[in-house]
């Protein structure tokens, strides 16, 4: 129960603070990928699934690790409107409710794009959606492109 109010209030404050400046700026948004399990190429249903933490396992086995910007970010708050179709505290309330009933862990959040790609090439079956070319990561193509 405590290890549960502690993921709650993990989730809480990763996703509070979301500003009205950095929803309203539109940027292209860049799947990255660990190359230990993550598919160099999805559907975008597919990849939606993933990142809402319905798919638990990648193909060999490999755990999906979830790496995403925090919403008050500029790329946060394009992914929660582009890929979830949620605003950023409706991302909050569904992932609250996911891992407080134990169905998925919580993804890894971060301020800089830079610890973002860092996280997502050193942890295997990690995917991450970033807002820039990356060096060393590698790119998922969505439906055949490489922004979304």
């Amino acid at each position: 129960m405590r290890n549960s109010l502690l993921k709650l209030l993990v989730i809480v404050v990763i996703f509070s603070g979301v500003t009205k400046k950095s929803i309203a700026q539109d940027t292209s948004l860049i799947v990255i990928r660990n190359s230990k399990g993550v598919p160099a190429e999805m559907k975008m249903a597919q990849l939606k699934s993933v990142l809402k933490g319905e798919k638990q396992r990648w193909g060999d086995g490999t755990k999906v690790v979830i790496a995403l910007m925090k919403p008050n970010t500029i790329v946060g708050g394009n992914t929660c409107k582009k890929v979830f179709n949620m605003s950023a505290n409706e991302v909050s309330k569904y992932w609250l409710g996911l891992v407080f009933q134990g169905k998925a862990d919580a993804p890894a959040m971060f301020n800089s794009l830079n610890e973002l790609e860092d996280f997502v090439s050193k942890t295997p079956g990690a995917i991450g959606v970033t807002g820039q070319t990356v060096g060393i990561n590698k790119t998922i193509t969505v439906e055949g492109k490489k922004y979304l």
